[in-house]
């Protein structure tokens, strides 16, 4: 029976089905929901792991050992995967293995906006890209196939639109597939420069094997119609020239590296004018200017941002785009925020009040940047926060320490912070450096990661012990700090930047979403306030201004009762209700 199923989600039944018994994955929207999905299957084993490196080494592990295992990521994930991904190209594989990378086009939940196509190119991969659910089933299906055929890890290109959208799926039955043999080959498993030159020999002719399977592939289908029009395109921008332009004709690709050039010439010498339809990078486009295939692409289509109907429509028919709703009046502008009852909005207020270099990193806390809190300067990739500060002092001075702090998440440390603090500690810094222990990976969705002490699964396990870590790391000024308590964190913050050599403070407080305590209702006093605005200045939804009465409001359907507006009001204006 068919059912809707996110992008996501198809992914991971075609895995199940595909008979991989192997997930591994470091959560990163978009592509979070694939091995939180996977987990849920019977006869696969599924983890979170450190960080998109380690998911990929024991990806590498598990193939060898001979199981169906897919490793899966967003696009800047890959970037600290591309290290055993790139070699792992010569290796090849034993079980099939597929690496699906999660771009983000129009960076609705990223730092950049980078085309993971081109990791293909380079790294000398089978890139394959699915356009709807159904497809991604199929496609991850197939792609285990094909690695384990072609011996090579076989990237499937995603994006946002596609993992996050739903379509209708019919799934079918799991692939009752034994373990492969692993067997002992050290010419092939043993990277030395002697053994990695003959894979290199491998690598170009297994490239040379695909350029013949994706001329007949039937990943790839032309679609003939008005042959006046001929489009080339792939993935989810595939649909919106179906929706725009259902008359022309289309070559859909589902291999994008390496493309098939007997068919792109074919399809192209029948139509009278070529265009390529893809989002952001021209990697195909720039590939049929090589070949001397006349065809319009980036020159009329936008490299930046996500594509749309309409933006089609506008650019290739000359249809202007619907002005859509008008409002009768502008309204304020609604940036997001940290949610009420969040334990980072105390740590950014106090940074703030301080007049601090906050250089920072990814996660929930990242939102510290914007205004009304305005308290961060950097972020730069996960764990660049602690090496960032670093460089900063080195560069400046050590009295440039002084006003400086590094501020970091839990989960962003166990990912890739550990390595810069120990940088910190090795090479004489003075870095303060603030963990903001929230006890989950709150901004993609709460999974559990070393320091929760709780497997994918939701069993329990060993817990990382943060202190006890940064202790062993060298760092001898540790102390424990509950973020909401602003004399506390300012004491804290006073005492660690005026002594030399590394510290580091651990704000520790649950997530509000997931901190399920009993919590006070809190309500402002109107006689005892005076306007001054500082709560508000807080940031949190849960506090609102009255501007017929000029004073300030609590919501009780927002307010998680955390007690910091009691601690920065003046006038005592905050109370909770019932209490004495």
């Amino acid at each position: 029976m068919k059912s809707l199923m996110i992008g996501n989600m198809a992914i991971a039944r075609g895995a199940y089905e595909a008979g991989v018994t192997v997930a591994t994955a470091y959560p990163g929207t978009p592509s979070t929901e694939i091995v939180e999905n996977i987990s849920r299957f019977e006869g696969v084993y599924a983890e979170w792991s450190p960080n998109e490196k380690v998911a990929l080494e024991v990806g590498f592990g598990a193939s060898l050992g001979g199981a169906r295992t897919l490793v899966a990521m967003k696009h800047v994930g890959v970037n600290v995967a591309a290290d055993p991904l790139y070699t792992l190209s010569y290796t090849g594989v034993n079980g099939g293995l597929v690496l699906v990378s999660a771009d983000d086009p129009g960076m609705h939940s990223s730092q950049n906006e980078q085309d993971n196509r081109g990791y293909g190119r380079f790294a000398k991969l089978l890139v394959i890209e699915p356009s709807d659910s159904q497809e991604a089933l199929d496609f991850t299906r197939e792609a285990f196939e094909l690695s384990e055929k072609y011996d090579t890890p076989v990237m499937l290109r995603v994006t946002t639109r596609l993992c996050h959208s739903q379509s209708l799926v019919q799934p079918g039955e799991r692939l009752n597939r034994p373990l492969k043999e692993y067997k002992k080959n050290e010419a092939k498993y043993v990277m030395l420069p002697g053994f990695a030159r003959l894979r290199h020999v491998e690598v170009e002719k297994r490239m040379a094997s695909l350029r013949e399977y994706v001329e007949e592939s039937p990943l790839n289908r032309i679609e003939w119609g008005d042959r006046s029009i001929g489009i080339i395109t792939s993935g989810i921008a595939y649909q919106y020239v179906k929706e725009v332009m259902p008359e022309v004709s289309v070559l859909k690709l589902g291999t994008v590296n390496p493309l098939p050039e007997k068919l792109i010439r074919s399809f192209a010498d029948q139509v009278k004018k070529l265009y390529v339809v893809e989002e952001l990078e021209p990697v195909i486009e720039e590939q049929l200017k090589a070949w001397g295939i006349e065809v319009t692409g980036k020159s009329v289509l936008p490299r930046i941002g996500e594509y749309s109907p309409e933006l089609l429509e506008e650019l290739l028919l000359g249809v202007p785009a619907p002005s859509g709703y008008q409002l009768g009046e502008s309204i304020p502008a609604r940036p997001p925020l940290l949610c009420p009852g969040c334990p980072h909005r105390g740590v950014f207020y106090v940074l703030k009040r301080k007049r601090l270099t906050v250089t920072g990193d990814i996660g929930c806390y990242t939102l510290g940047a914007l205004k009304p809190l305005g308290a961060m300067d950097t972020t730069l990739c996960m764990g660049a926060s602690i090496g960032t500060a670093l460089g900063m002092e080195k560069a400046r001075g050590p009295k440039s320490a002084r006003k400086t702090v590094a501020v970091i998440g839990d989960s962003t440390f166990v990912h890739s912070g550990i390595t810069p603090l120990i940088d910190t500690v090795y090479n004489r810094g003075n870095t303060t450096v603030m963990i903001l222990d929230n006890g989950t990976t709150a901004m993609t969705g709460h999974q559990d990661h070393p320091a929760t002490g709780r497997t994918i699964t939701e069993e329990e396990t060993a817990r990382l012990d943060l202190e006890a870590l940064v202790r062993a790391i060298g760092v001898k000024r540790v102390r424990k700090v509950d973020p909401l308590r602003i004399g506390e964190l300012e004491k804290a913050l006073d005492e660690e930047l005026s002594q030399d050599g590394p510290s580091v403070i651990l704000a520790c407080r649950p997530c509000a979403l997931i901190d399920k305590s009993p919590k006070p209702s809190l309500y402002i006093d109107e006689d005892k306030c005076k306007g001054c605005k500082i709560c508000i200045k807080l940031g949190c939804t849960g506090v609102y201004w009255v501007q017929e009465d000029r004073k300030a409001r609590i919501n009780p359907d927002l307010c998680q009762g955390c007690g910091l507006c009691i601690e920065v009001c003046k006038f005592d204006a905050v109370l909770e209700r019932g209490a004495n």
